[in-house]
């Protein structure tokens, strides 16, 4: 499969999916993909290109700042752990360092970054205030304390 047949396959895909107009701009059809120029899919696979980067960097910046406050909500307290998310994402030196990075990230490391993603989001749904239960002796009933033995 030549590069361009796989452009216009993934633009196909997109056009299924529903999410054409919002990936490259331009509502398409099969039928509209099938006769396209190879400039017109190679046009419409940078802009396609340019948007999955961009949703990609998004993502991973979201994660990593949800990650991060809380960690230091597990270190310090904090009032509104969202809202500090919130702060860090929409400050410019950190939102524009953070997409640097992420898209950097994004180029050398390709499908391993789909994996940090889901750590990442995986790290969103670990409650972090579990109460650790003393462990209990075989015997022994819940929420008493064991009876000391007369000597």
């Amino acid at each position: 499969m030549n590069n361009t047949s796989a452009q216009r396959q993934k633009l196909a895909v997109l056009v299924s999916t529903g999410k054409c107009k919002e990936a490259i701009g331009v509502q398409l059809t099969h039928d509209q993909v099938k006769r396209l120029t190879e400039k017109d899919v190679e046009k419409y696979y940078k802009r396609y290109k340019a948007y999955a980067g961009s949703k990609t960097t998004e993502s991973l910046m979201q994660r990593f700042l949800l990650l991060v406050s809380k960690g230091i909500g597990m270190v310090v307290e904090i009032d509104d752990v969202e809202a500090l998310r919130e702060d860090l994402y929409q400050d410019y030196m950190i939102n524009s360092e953070l997409s640097s990075l992420a898209g950097n990230l994004g180029l050398r490391c390709g499908r391993l970054v789909a994996v940090a993603n889901a750590v990442l989001i995986t790290t969103k749904h670990i409650c972090t205030a579990k109460k650790v239960e003393p462990r209990k002796e075989p015997g022994e009933e819940p929420d008493k304390e064991p009876v000391k033995e007369l000597e």
